[in-house]
């Protein structure tokens, strides 16, 4: 019996580690792409999602540390989670209030970004119920909060998709701005957990 529990729990630790880096191989391509969009674009909305997955791929280092060598400092590293939440909080009351008086500064309609938040709000919920099980099987707090950290990413996908969309589709080049100041209650609760050490149950 021991031996079997063994090879589940080395079974689990394994489909994690995959799970995991998956996670931050889409991490990487949102991060860039997003990025780069987003700068082409004067996207606030498209930035602000980038600078978040920027945070997730982080957070999904840290979970696949966590079981490559066991248990750490997965609290401080919530905690300096949560101080790059708020500066991100920061930029997307600065650069939204900026786009929405100044007109140079105004985004333009972005292809690229709305097929990237697309592919985000299918991915992200996939992802995030597989991290959950996972979690509930192994009693790991760091891969829960690893889910829910995929939730998030999948509800901003879709806040800031709606933006896009709206610009793209009828000139508003507004609602970028303001999707982004959508996101803004998100990252906020998803600072005030992080920087308690805490899970966010999103």
């Amino acid at each position: 019996m021991e031996r079997v529990a063994a090879a589940t729990s080395e079974q689990q630790t394994s489909t994690v580690k995959r799970l995991q880096l998956i996670t931050i191989g889409w991490m990487v391509i949102e991060l860039c792409v997003s990025l780069f969009a987003g700068i082409q674009a004067h996207s606030v909305a498209l930035t602000s999602f980038g600078a978040d997955s920027a945070i997730e791929l982080m957070s999904a280092v840290v979970v696949l540390r966590r079981f490559a060598l066991g248990p750490g400092t997965e609290r401080r590293a919530a905690r300096i989670s949560g101080i790059l939440l708020y500066l991100l909080a920061t930029y997307i009351i600065a650069t939204s209030a900026l786009s929405l008086v100044r007109p140079a500064f105004q985004p333009k309609p972005s292809r690229l970004g709305i097929v990237l938040l697309v592919a985000a709000a299918i991915i992200m919920p996939l992802l995030g119920r597989a991290k959950r099980r996972l979690a509930h099987e192994t009693g790991s707090h760091a891969l829960k909060a690893d889910a829910a950290q995929s939730n998030v990413c999948a509800y901003m996908s879709w806040i800031a998709l709606v933006g896009l969309l709206a610009n793209f589709l009828f000139h508003l080049s507004w609602a970028d701005s303001v999707a982004a100041l959508l996101l803004l209650p998100i990252v906020l609760k998803e600072a005030r957990e992080a920087s308690k050490g805490a899970v966010c149950e999103c």
